[in-house]
């Protein structure tokens, strides 16, 4: 059981990167930590952490043995759960991450509700827009939206992603509907500024001799900014039509603040996805955490409720 105890807290500080936070997620001193780490690496004959009093980080040794030992520790748990009373039963620290916006709305309010179905479950929560190098960091998952570049990162989708035109009823019926794409360069286009994305413009499907195409249109208008937050509020404040994604606007399309326009050259959906480090292991925490963001984006009202 001492042995077992190490690897969980070797694991625990490697990926919290502080004795300090591992020790205050067990609820014990850091020295006891420490303990554990020096007689690990004493019994191995290794050193697996380089320890100052700022940072630590993993030893090319410790890297490798943090690898085989979160698969260790994962199996073992997973073995505990097959037979336990209550059925899977999912513990440890859960490090995930999401954009900003998305996150706010549509994963934020998930995590407290994650948790009521599994208390033995810490969770960190990191919104930002910043693309994030998940097995660098520490991250166990991240959410993503958009089309997925080629990596090394496992992903799967969780939802479709639909991006449409919209503006409010009071500023359609001041200045008209366009109805062709094209027809946006007469409209008040509220854009993400030149330094944001979106740099290919506003994509549109169009027919063709056989099926369809995807063009991108650039928009101009009097006003831009680099956060979608402020686009989607400049919108609702009726200045003219936004660009911006369904899980953005569906509650105020519901709710009739918001109308959809171009709806027949709508581009066909990117996705919304679950991405971790390649590992054929699963920790079961995130397993279960990717199945309960599943069946939630699975459900048309869990978007149409108001963030």
């Amino acid at each position: 059981m001492a042995k077992l105890k190490q690897l969980e807290s070797f694991v625990s500080v490697a990926t919290r990167g502080s004795l300090t936070a591992a020790a205050n997620a067990e609820g014990v001193a850091p020295a006891i930590m420490g303990r554990r780490l020096d007689a690990l690496e004493e019994r191995l004959g290794v050193k697996l952490l380089l320890r100052t009093t700022r940072r630590i980080t993993l030893t090319h040794e410790g890297s490798a043995f943090l690898e085989d030992c979160q698969r260790l520790l994962t199996d073992f748990a997973n073995a505990e759960a097959s037979v336990s009373a209550g059925g899977v039963k999912a513990s440890g620290y859960l490090r995930i991450a999401a954009p900003a916006g998305f996150g706010r709305r549509h994963v934020a309010p998930l995590v407290p509700r994650f948790r009521e179905l599994h208390a033995d479950v810490t969770i960190s929560l990191n919104l930002s827009d910043r693309v994030m190098d998940i097995a660098g960091e520490g991250f166990d998952c991240a959410v993503r939206v958009g089309d997925m570049p080629d990596s090394s990162l496992v992903s799967v989708r969780l939802a479709d992603n639909r991006r449409l035109c919209v503006a409010t009823p009071k500023y359609l019926k001041q200045h008209g509907t366009p109805v062709l794409p094209q027809d946006l360069a007469r409209f008040d286009c509220l854009v993400l500024s030149s330094d944001a994305s979106q740099t290919r413009g506003w994509a549109f499907k169009v027919p063709k001799a056989e099926g369809h195409e995807v063009i991108y249109f650039k928009p101009h208008g009097p006003m831009d900014c680099s956060d979608g937050q402020v686009l989607h509020d400049w919108c609702l404040a009726g200045y003219g039509i936004a660009w911006r994604s369904s899980w953005e606007v569906e509650a105020e399309i519901k709710a009739g603040l918001l109308v959809p326009v171009l709806e027949d050259y709508a581009a066909p959906p990117n996705g919304i996805y679950a991405v971790f480090p390649q590992r054929k292991h699963l920790p079961l925490r995130v397993r279960l955490w990717v199945d309960f963001l599943k069946h939630h984006y699975s459900q048309s009202e869990f978007w149409q409720t108001p963030g």
